[in-house]
């Protein structure tokens, strides 16, 4: 135990406590994706209103240009295929091991902001399933990272493009790691990072602008609605040790 103290800041009864709480999202996940997929003919439909509103307000499909400039660069093509797969996952995973060991003061709230915009995100999937714009290639949009993957249709849910949660939880991951980096680098490459992201999910086809527009939505509410409970709770607890 005092070996796992050195390592982990609250020992190994925390950290598997901190398990159990994305597994437990995890499958939660699983369950509404088995409700979503049941709904393809409305998936299609929302995903038809989202491209006939962005023609209506926008007079241009935006995520088609991003598919240009991807697809005029094999790196660039790639480097957007790879960030699409590992920025929703792996990155977000590999922040939370490094708030929860590095940066542990921190870690309860981002932990709180991500389950919060992750939760969001799936009432979003489960109202208004909505195909991405690499289903519609008549429209001209070309999947970007191959969807016909046996693997990819087993792991990802087909019809959860709104709101994208790739936009939210990368906007959140940007942001936090901009305020604790400490070289003028890190935080460059973390303050351009929602951005990038934004525009990796464009240019494979995985979202629509106003997919992302929502996402940006979603975090920034979580982000707001954490801080204000993380700053009441802390004055109740002032109020609560110096009450007689």
């Amino acid at each position: 135990m005092a070996v796992g103290r050195r390592v982990l800041p609250r020992g190994y009864l925390d950290f598997g406590r901190q398990l159990a709480i994305w597994l437990g999202f995890y499958f939660g996940y699983l369950a509404v994706r088995g409700l979503v997929d049941r709904n393809t003919a409305k998936a299609f439909i929302n995903g038809l209103g989202i491209i006939g509103f962005e023609q209506r307000t926008f007079h241009h499909l935006w995520e088609q240009s991003a598919q240009r400039i991807a697809d005029s660069s094999h790196t660039l093509l790639t480097a957007a295929a790879w960030t699409y797969w590992n920025s929703e996952f792996t990155v977000l995973c590999i922040t939370l091991l490094f708030m929860y060991l590095r940066r542990h003061e921190r870690f309860a709230q981002f932990r709180n902001t991500i389950l919060l915009a992750n939760m969001l995100g799936l009432i979003g999937y489960a109202l208004f399933p909505t195909a991405p714009p690499w289903m519609f290639w008549s429209y001209g949009f070309v999947d970007g990272v191959n969807h016909t993957s046996g693997l990819v249709g087993t792991f990802s849910n087909q019809f959860a493009a709104m709101p994208s949660l790739h936009a939210a939880d990368a906007l959140i991951v940007g942001v936090l790691l901009f305020k604790v980096c400490r070289h003028w680098w890190s935080k460059a490459l973390w303050a351009l990072w929602p951005a990038w992201v934004w525009f990796c999910v464009l240019a494979t086809a995985n979202h629509y602008v106003v997919d992302v527009l929502a996402g940006i939505g979603v975090a920034l509410f979580s982000v707001w609605l954490v801080g204000r409970l993380s700053s009441w709770l802390g004055t109740y607890r002032k109020r609560a040790i110096v009450a007689p």
